[in-house]
């Protein structure tokens, strides 16, 4: 990512109330039962699920006699991703590398490609979506089916477990309401006189997920669809054309200094900044846009030939428990098991309660039309912001 947002590729999201439609019986247990020998049946490198490692035990013993994991483009302020580090290195006694957090989706395709057999290629990714279903055509990740499996929905998940997603959440306008007198809670807003220089977004669409996702939303506001997103791209070049757009990516910094007093951004990493800053100047308020609902879901993946492979499985595993789930959730991102978590009464009440209220019911783009919003906007952005 170009900023601590940028990172991101399109995908989709289910809503919780979609979601606590679906059929489940739990969330991940914390361990998961050994195998009778406990002992690993195969090579970290080669399972494709907890059983075939032996089970939790020997899962374990093999990542700590690694002693590390190599994660890259984990900002610490994105969907609470610094406290999960912690408390996986905490648990585990594993030491985490966090490479170049403010790093997008392609450098992430593209670290794993230039490092391929590198001690120091990432072992793990957290990708858009669009870029999760390219690397698991290019057999770039590893399958691997952690203990949760049968709980995410199958609309979420590679059917070979290369990738599966994990957190998402809603497009939102953000404002600083000590710096605007009337903050904007629609896309048709975004046009008035009164925003002219103080509107941002996060990133280039074309390699964030945010700034695609404020596209695609955008599109959605002024009569476009998934299979359009054109009505978004002349959106945004009528809003730099009227000079409301500015040329700065929003990121933590640029809000605290009130460079970007409105910016565009995923609900949770909004609502993050409004505990953040808190009591420092700024009156953070954060909006669903109505005339523009668009949800997205990140993605897990394996590094095929991560050089840590026993700690990259235990990553995923801890990453789908309960614990991992309530702590993404504690960042106000909505993770893939919250209705399952909900159901069994192991979720997060109190962190629940805090989520970003959304009004109507979001749709979902198919592969083939996030591929198509894809090229457009490789096509025709620049041009549009010209």
């Amino acid at each position: 990512m170009l900023s601590s947002s940028a990172r991101r590729g399109a995908a989709v999201l289910l809503s919780a109330a979609v979601l606590t439609t679906l059929s489940a019986c739990g969330a991940a247990p914390d361990q998961a039962a050994g195998a009778a020998d406990g002992k690993s049946k195969v090579q970290p490198g080669a399972a494709a699920s907890l059983a075939d490692l032996g089970g939790m035990d020997a899962l374990l013993a093999a990542a700590q006699k690694e002693g590390q994991l190599n994660v890259i483009a984990l900002p610490p302020d994105w969907a609470n991703y610094g406290e999960i580090i912690k408390a996986f290195e905490a648990k585990y006694k594993v030491k985490v590398n966090s490479e170049n957090p403010d790093a997008s989706s392609s450098d992430e395709i593209a670290a794993v490609k230039s490092r391929k057999g590198q001690k120091r290629a990432p072992d793990v990714m957290d990708l858009g979506i669009a870029f999760a279903r390219s690397g698991a055509g290019e057999n770039l990740f590893a399958p691997y089916k952690v203990t949760a499996w049968d709980k995410i929905p199958a609309g979420q998940k590679d059917a070979d477990g290369r990738w599966y997603n994990d957190y998402g959440g809603y497009i939102s306008i953000g404002c600083d309401a000590a710096k605007i007198p009337n903050c904007p809670t629609t896309f048709a807003d975004l046009l008035k006189p009164e925003y002219k220089g103080k509107v941002a977004l996060n990133g280039n669409p074309t390699k964030s997920g945010s700034a695609f996702g404020g596209v695609y939303a955008a599109a959605l506001a002024n009569k476009g669809s998934f299979a359009d997103i054109q009505p978004g791209i002349d959106f945004f070049g009528q809003l730099r054309k009227s000079g409301n757009l500015i040329p700065v990516e929003s990121t933590p910094a640029t809000v605290e200094k009130g460079e970007t007093p409105i910016s565009i951004d995923w609900d949770y990493l909004n609502a993050g900044y409004a505990e953040q800053f808190k009591g420092k100047g700024v009156d953070w308020k954060v909006a669903v846009p109505t005339d523009g609902v668009y949800a997205q879901y990140y993605s897990q993946a394996i590094n095929k030939e991560a050089p840590n492979p026993a700690a990259a499985r235990l990553w995923m595993e801890f990453l789908y428990s309960a614990e991992g789930q309530n702590l993404w959730l504690k960042g106000h991102a909505r993770p893939v098991l919250l209705p399952v978590m909900t159901q069994d009464g192991t979720v997060d009440k109190d962190a629940a309660a805090k989520l970003p209220q959304i009004q109507g019911t979001p749709a979902f783009p198919a592969s083939a039309e996030l591929d198509k919003a894809k090229a457009t906007l490789a096509e025709k952005w620049d041009k549009a912001l010209s």
